[in-house]
């Protein structure tokens, strides 16, 4: 479940649907603040057995980036949203009264610089953070049952891993590799592009689903035009109140190098998407001319990531490819294994080859300390096949 502050009943709609067809595990990924909708399927369902302990029957894994986030999904659901839940006949009476005795959730994805929506932050220093916290509201709200802190972004080689486990994760989780992957939902064309990365290769660009509120994602710089046209669209956007201010030199200059059509026809595609999906936001975009604006640009960012995924031969320049730096330290580990060419990336293989390895590396470790001269080759861990038992 992405946060989507400017469409809520998108994000509320989506939660039904969980709740409809059973989906006992959600992950609620770049909220910057706790929605009815993530209380709502939090809560929902929450009883107590014969022994009086609260039984959950719905999971939230929160993946954030920010300590404050951390801790307000680690508190209990806020009792103005569950008065109103209740008001709705969204959730019962005993469901909001269990629901401010547990935390919204009990597993903490920690997102440190990963691809996508992301806030940059060092994994050595979010986790430690957030993993005192989490003792922290422990003892102020006196669970029973202990709050796991996962860690996630940085997370595509075993040493990477190791550290992260070293540092108290209960979990780790990957994400830019399994794009790369051959489970990849990108096209063989982004997925080759992502294989030559390296971690320098990534950089901030404005985000379509945020585009207003000036929210970047970290991106493949590498092979793309599209981070600079991005943030020439914002910049134009923070200049100008409507599409009529800008300057007829600059609208060309869109058309013919971004939109490869002119702002009239964008508008008209926007405008038949959103009347099909959302009328209410046409009907605001014709009363707020800075709206429709941020309507305008935000095709060409959303169609950018569209083109990334259906391989769009004569979009390659415009591809967004959300990457973060861990892609760069993946392809350098994997260089001379079966693991280099893309058409060998299993997610499964990958996964496997990276806790193998960071099992590798911290029994290593352990002789290293207890005074033992381990040599450093044992601390590369190469790929190789590993079968499961």
């Amino acid at each position: 479940l992405i946060y989507s502050p400017a469409e809520p009943e998108l994000e509320n709609e989506i939660v039904n649907i969980y709740l409809r067809n059973n989906v006992r595990k959600m992950s609620a990924s770049a909220f910057m603040r706790i929605t009815p909708s993530v209380v709502k399927y939090a809560s929902k369902g929450l009883r107590t057995d014969q022994k009086g302990n609260i039984v959950r029957k719905n999971y939230v894994f929160a993946k954030i980036s920010r300590p404050e986030m951390a801790e307000k999904f680690m508190s209990p659901a806020p009792k103005n949203i569950l008065d109103n839940l209740v008001k709705k006949g969204e959730i019962s009476e005993k469901e909001a009264m269990l629901a401010l005795k547990v935390p919204i959730a009990e597993d903490i994805t920690m997102e440190a610089d990963s691809g996508g929506h992301t806030d940059n932050r060092p994994l050595i220093s979010i986790v430690p953070t957030v993993l005192v916290i989490r003792d922290r509201m422990m003892a102020r709200y006196r669970y029973k049952r202990r709050i796991r802190i996962g860690a996630a972004g940085g997370i595509s080689t075993p040493m990477a891993a190791a550290g992260a486990f070293s540092m108290g994760a209960a979990y780790v989780l990957t994400g830019t590799i399994n794009e790369a992957a051959v489970e990849g939902g990108v096209s063989d064309i982004a997925k080759e592009m992502l294989a030559k990365a390296g971690i320098a290769d990534v950089i901030m660009a404005p985000a379509g689903d945020m585009f207003e509120m000036g929210v970047k994602v970290q991106v493949l710089k590498r092979g793309t035009l599209f981070p600079g046209r991005a943030l020439k669209l914002y910049n134009i956007y923070q200049s100008y109140n409507s599409l009529e201010e800008i300057p007829d030199d600059v609208r060309k200059k869109l058309g013919e190098e971004i939109f490869r059509k002119n702002i009239e026809e964008v508008w008209k595609d926007t405008r038949d998407y959103f009347a099909k999906r959302n009328k209410k936001t046409v009907e605001k975009a014709e009363k707020d001319p800075k709206f429709k604006m941020a309507l305008v640009f935000r095709w060409y960012l959303g169609l950018a990531g569209q083109w990334a995924i259906e391989g769009n031969k004569d979009r390659i320049s415009d591809f967004q490819i959300q990457c973060g730096p861990s892609m760069g330290a993946f392809n350098e580990w994997v260089k001379g294994s079966y693991l280099e060419d893309p058409k060998n990336r299993m997610v499964v293989d990958i996964a496997l080859n990276i806790l193998e390895g960071a099992c590798v590396v911290l029994r290593a470790e352990q002789l290293r300390s207890a005074g033992v001269n381990v040599p450093n080759i044992c601390f590369n861990f190469r790929p190789k096949k590993i079968k499961l038992v």
